[in-house]
């Protein structure tokens, strides 16, 4: 009896010593290179993603001697969450995501969230048609498409709440030209794949936003990239990866990366850090040392969609038709029916289906999960797992789904599509954030998160969905989180050249929603609608462009 019990003594200290190995490992920090630079560089970017690339650019307009390197593992950029076959391309407004605007116990419809959404990507069409007309983005059509955004429901409890949802949004100028219908054949005007074939009997309604647009984030970081290359204070080292990260005791970063290519490790000196390496985002977080990065961890989930390329289907489907997540499934898990334009071509992408992943990226090892484990935030994720169970059901079962289960949640959608017409493609990697909230404790959170440090000498972005759609403002959070001097200084009078409405807000104004609509529709080539009772709009600085008098806006005016 005594050899049993000091045998399973022996197993549990060993289990706790390693546990506490595993936890606060590593036990010694890592020593690397020197900084090979005395005078450090203004900024370091850790990521080509969207987002660490329109930090630059702004960056590099606000302060154009500037010195700023930016450090890629991949050999290109935008190869991960940025890429246009990594995400699903909407251009996030409101529009159509259900989930933004939940039925409250009351019975009301939350609009809050939809509204600050719009107001954000309308931010970013600013910014979009800004570079435009810098010559820093091209042919607006290689980016940026009109596509209607739609939401479809079916059943007599979604189709009262999509009423009650369209009555309470079309009160806000954002939203306004948004129609509604529960006439077969009107939806069918709309989106005729989705009705063919469907039984006549189903009760089903759906609305519809002309305004909506389909956006490729890939081409848009390739092409700010090339912009950001002809100056000569910009740096692009592609198959680097950053090993490292220490504060000097002057507040400076030591950046230590590693060159994939020739297996040698090197140290530079920074005033400033972005980390925008999508889901690496928060390893490398963690291992600034900051106190902010304890109160973070992260849950991966990947994504999988059904794609369409065949022109037969392509063409006749022009629309992202969201519908409603099934009952005890993640806001993620919202199905949508997506056209889009990828390669030059028009693809019809159906999903997400989750993936069961411990990547952290697309590219990445499956031990990010493990690795990002650590004692300040394990009880955290422990509590958030026993607190999201519903998740963890939804992982299980999409992870046992057939091709046969996929297509059977298709026909929902599509009820003519055939198994030949569409393959399996895996999409980008997330990593939800896990956040220390201080009043509730941890917290599993749905969007994404500005990570800085008290001085403002490093920041990070984690989290997922609307990200690259409101990449632009977002970085405007960075810029006024870790640059209150310069921007109070300069900074705001300047971005007000690029982003017209900064400082204001558009919903507040239909006069001002209808300028700059007017402005970022023309120079984008989108259509747009004019919001009725408009007065005089507060003055704002606008660059000199008539509205487009195209086809399309004439046919959009007459509604």
């Amino acid at each position: 009896m005594k050899t049993i019990f000091k045998t399973l003594f022996g197993l549990l200290l060993i289990l706790v010593i390693a546990a506490a190995l595993f936890l606060y490992w590593p036990l010694f920090p890592k020593s690397h290179p020197a900084a090979e630079n005395d005078q450090p560089v203004d900024a370091v970017m850790i990521g080509g993603g969207v987002m660490s690339t329109t930090l630059a650019t702004y960056l590099q307009e606000l302060e154009p001697d500037w010195k700023i390197e930016m450090y890629e593992r991949m050999d290109g950029v935008a190869l991960e969450s940025s890429n246009g076959w990594n995400n699903a391309g909407t251009g996030h407004s409101g529009f159509a995501e259900l989930n933004y605007t939940p039925e409250l116990p009351d019975g009301s419809i939350e609009t809050k969230r939809a509204v600050n959404i719009a107001e954000q990507f309308e931010v970013s069409r600013q910014f979009f048609a800004h570079q435009v007309k810098a010559g820093r983005l091209g042919a607006p059509s290689d980016f940026i498409n009109p596509t209607p955004h739609m939401s479809f429901v079916w059943g007599d409890d979604n189709i009262a709440y999509l009423k009650k949802r369209h009555a309470a949004l079309i009160k806000n100028p954002l939203f306004y030209g948004m129609q509604y219908s529960e006439d077969a054949q009107q939806i069918a005007k709309w989106a005729p794949l989705m009705m063919e074939g469907r039984d006549p009997a189903q009760k089903i309604a759906a609305t519809y936003m002309p305004l909506g647009t389909d956006v490729n984030f890939g081409v848009i970081t390739n092409q700010l990239i090339t912009s950001l290359q002809r100056s000569p204070n910009f740096k692009l080292h592609l198959s680097h990866e950053v090993r490292g990260l220490h504060q000097n005791d002057d507040k400076t970063w030591n950046v230590t990366v590693y060159d994939l290519k020739n297996n040698t490790e090197r140290t530079i000196k920074s005033k400033f850090v972005f980390i925008g390496a999508g889901g690496a985002s928060l390893k490398l977080l963690q291992a600034s040392g900051i106190p902010e990065s304890k109160d973070y961890a992260g849950f991966p989930v990947g994504g999988q969609f059904l794609a369409f390329q065949s022109p037969a289907i392509a063409d006749r489907h022009d629309v992202k038709a969201y519908g409603k997540a099934e009952a005890g499934s993640p806001p993620m898990s919202v199905p949508h029916l997506d056209a889009r334009k990828l390669d030059g071509k028009p693809v019809v992408l159906f999903g997400p289906f989750a993936l069961q992943s411990t990547k952290f990226l697309k590219e990445g090892s499956w031990f990010d999960l493990f690795s990002s484990v650590t004692h300040d935030n394990v009880f955290g994720m422990l509590r958030v797992g026993s607190e999201n169970l519903d998740l963890v059901k939804y992982l299980a079962q999409q992870a046992a789904l057939s091709d046969d289960d996929r297509h059977k949640e298709l026909l929902k959608y599509f009820p003519q599509a055939k198994r030949e017409d569409w393959k399996l493609v895996t999409a980008g990697q997330r990593v939800q954030v896990i956040k220390r909230d201080k009043e509730k404790g941890a917290i599993l959170q749905f969007g994404t998160e500005v990570v800085t440090d008290k001085d403002g000498t490093i920041a990070a972005l984690l989290g997922a969905s609307p990200g690259a759609s409101t990449a632009p403002p977002i970085m405007l959070t960075v810029l006024s989180k870790a640059f209150p001097q310069e921007m109070a200084a300069s900074w705001e009078t300047r971005l007000k050249d690029i982003i017209p409405s900064y400082g204001k807000k558009l919903n507040d104004s239909p006069a001002l929603t209808n300028e700059i609509r007017r402005f970022t529709s023309a120079t984008l080539h989108l259509p747009y609608l004019d919001v009725p009772g408009a007065g005089e709009p507060e003055p704002v600085s606008m660059p000199d462009e008539k509205p487009s008098e195209d086809r399309v806006n004439k046919a959009m005016q007459a509604l």
